[in-house]
């Protein structure tokens, strides 16, 4: 059900400076003459698939242009199912692993990051996620980095009561918070106190090109077992509570008596084995067990989004849902919870349907009013692809990253 047109896609090395930024950045956006900026992007790790945070981070490493930023990623971790990171990437990559910020190893790794900072000439230290923010910005701080740049991905979740201390009492240290939607902005100013000037929303955005090339995959193939399956759903994330996967099931089963035959693919590896236990207890207790089918961990996501028909989203708690704009960009309708910032994202009405957490009834309900009206669920996946590709590309998000990136190293410039 993938209505894809074919972008004007070109790599960001290749458009013009006066595209790319403002031209009152003078000094930092036009001389070409000047040497690149040197960018640490610094993560917590890479799980055993690229995820929302490290695709976004592996598009902006290729995107930035060239001849004005290099990068540099560095890690505390790196899942063994995903082998060797460093393949991934056209730039310098490394690897310092870390258990724990209060032993001699943590000493050892911060005299490395501090080395790294300062003999590669690193201007912007740019962090994701907790450990990266607190233990790399500091270190990043007292190495002397000009600039500090935090990227704000969730609405706290996963932090502790220690961590939220920890974000209030150094939350001065960083020059600029980039937040991925505006409800993620308002949560940062809110709960670490921060000055509102210094938070900005960068929005995530896709890669409309590798999508485009994708081909979907047949709903014959065996691995997806949708043998006599009159209607696909998926929804894409890892088996834990926060995703909701328990409301989808409760949801599925609503569907399918009225749609027997309808089929909901889960896409995401097991985080929580007794969640998933759980999972398919219910399932088993709904009757809907061969309805359900866990896919597991896959690398060929969005060939089999574009074999379904519609996309669910059944979250707890979201930033903003990489998952989302992936199936918009392959064409599909989408049902979504309302939390975080899917509303950024999702038109209710228009690209497809936003819902309280929580109640799978009216998700069954959207669900049931897209699978039997194809004509309007075309017209809404159509609808979806257009505000990703006027809004929410890759190319958009470096776009407006080097924007700011240029604002704040001539601010720094221009304070000397």
């Amino acid at each position: 059900m993938s209505h894809l047109a074919t972008p004007d896609y070109r790599r960001a090395r290749d458009i013009p400076r006066t595209v790319l930024t403002s031209t009152k950045h003078s000094k930092v956006g036009t001389d070409p003459d000047a040497e690149p900026q040197h960018v640490l992007f610094l993560i917590d790790r890479f799980p055993h698939r690229v995820g929302g945070a490290e695709g976004v981070l592996l598009r902006t490493t290729r995107l930035l242009p060239a001849k004005r930023y290099r990068c540099s990623v560095a890690t505390f971790a790196v899942d063994p199912q995903f082998g060797d990171a460093s393949r991934l990437f056209e730039c310098p990559f490394h690897l310092f692993p870390l258990q724990r910020t209060y032993d001699w190893n943590a000493v050892r790794v911060a005299a490395k990051i501090a080395r790294l900072i300062r003999s590669q000439r690193v201007n912007i230290v740019h962090t994701f996620f907790t450990t990266s923010d607190l233990f790399g910005g500091l270190i990043a701080k007292l190495s002397g980095c000009p600039v500090l740049i935090s990227s704000r991905r969730d609405m706290g979740i996963y932090r502790s009561a220690k961590h939220r201390l920890a974000y209030r009492l150094l939350g001065g240290m960083f020059d600029q918070i980039q937040a991925v939607s505006d409800e993620v902005r308002a949560y940062s100013i809110s709960q670490d106190a921060l000055p509102s000037g210094r938070v900005v929303t960068l929005h995530n955005g896709v890669d409309l090109e590798e999508i485009r090339q994708a081909h979907a995959i047949a709903r014959s193939d065996q691995t997806l077992a949708l043998q006599g399956a009159s209607h696909v759903i998926a929804t894409v994330g890892n088996i834990r509570p926060v995703k909701g996967t328990d409301v989808l099931i409760r949801a599925a089963a609503l569907v399918c008596k009225q749609l027997p035959t309808a089929a909901f693919l889960v896409i995401g590896g097991v985080q929580d084995p007794e969640y998933f236990r759980s999972l398919q207890e219910l399932a088993a207790s709904l009757g809907i067990t061969r309805n359900i089918k866990f896919l597991g961990l896959r690398y060929d996501v969005v060939s089999i989004l574009k074999a379904c028909d519609v996309f669910y989203q059944s979250s707890r708690s979201e930033g903003l849902p990489n998952a989302v704009l992936e199936a918009m960009a392959c064409g599909l309708p989408c049902v979504a919870t309302d939390v975080g910032g899917t509303r950024e994202i999702v038109a209710d009405g228009t690209s497809g349907f936003l819902v309280p957490p929580q109640i799978p009834e009216l998700a069954a309900e959207r669900l049931l009013r897209l699978l039997q009206d194809p004509k309007s669920a075309q017209e809404m996946g159509e609808t979806g692809f257009k505000i990703v590709e006027q809004r929410f590309t890759a190319q958009a998000m470096v776009n407006r990253l080097v924007e700011h990136y240029d604002v704040i190293l001539e601010a720094k410039r221009s304070a000397r």
